[in-house]
């Protein structure tokens, strides 16, 4: 999906199902997501997830609307895999989403760290956004500061990290208003930053997952970080720095005459 030049390794699939259900930012960024999509659209009939991976937030938007029609547009076949195992009642496709033409059929999009690995990420929104029925929503989650750009960025294919006036202006380009936004892992920034500025050794090709590999103990610190995060965010706060952005599209009902 994000063009030739870009090769997604076919294992890290395998690797991330492992993980997921276990490390602190997969399980908070699901949290995040589903919280942040409940306020913006508690019904959802039909939901489109694009790049939808091991299916790991699918399942989860599964369990919060048992009822709803899921579909996928994901280009690799290990990725679908995995998500078919996990949501075996969700449409799945494999397709580019540079080259999807769907007009007006879903309630809700989701687009989770997915339009930084796409060169023609401006070209994905505005094909996300005709496919928003009137009054739908495009949930997105990118990496967030291009000052934290490293190796780490390079070895998990990203093309950029955004900032949040660049992904305001894609959606806006696009034609949808900008519903709600605001980072997350704001308050591990720091240490973020820290590792980030570290610089590979000569020679070495760092392991893009080494991130996910941590021990418990580190696990359940990071996790109780986040849990306050989640707290304030649920009592209304909005943070404008942080290691990772949600920004919610909404298409309006009706267009002026």
């Amino acid at each position: 999906m994000a063009g030739d030049r870009v090769q997604y390794p076919t294992d890290a699939f395998d690797q991330l199902a492992e993980v997921e259900d276990r490390h602190w930012w997969f399980v908070w960024r699901n949290r995040i997501i589903l919280w942040a999509l409940r306020r913006a659209k508690p019904e959802i009939g039909r939901f489109l997830e694009v790049g939808c991976g091991t299916g790991f937030v699918l399942r989860a938007i599964r369990e919060e609307w048992p009822q709803a029609y899921l579909e996928t547009a994901e280009l690799h076949l290990e990725g679908i895999e995995h998500a078919r195992r996990r949501v075996p009642s969700a449409v799945f496709r494999q397709q580019d989403v540079r080259f999807m033409h769907s007009e007006a059929k879903f309630d809700a999009i989701g687009a989770f760290d997915v339009l930084e690995h796409i060169d023609e990420d401006r070209l994905v929104v505005r094909n996300l956004a005709s496919a928003l029925s009137p009054g739908g929503v495009l949930i997105v989650t990118v990496p967030q500061h291009p000052q934290l750009w490293s190796y780490t960025d390079e070895h998990a294919c990203h093309v950029r990290r955004y900032t949040r006036r660049n992904l305001a202006e894609l959606l806006l380009d696009a034609g949808l208003e900008v519903a709600h936004a605001t980072s997350f892992v704001s308050a591990l920034l720091p240490a973020m930053w820290a590792a980030r500025r570290k610089q590979a050794p000569r020679g070495h090709r760092p392991d893009p997952m080494t991130e996910f590999r941590i021990s418990k103990p580190l696990n359940a610190a990071l996790s109780s970080v986040m849990a306050a995060e989640f707290l304030a965010l649920k009592c209304g706060c909005t943070f404008p720095v942080g290691g990772s952005l949600l920004m919610i599209g909404r298409r309006p009902t009706r267009t002026d005459s």
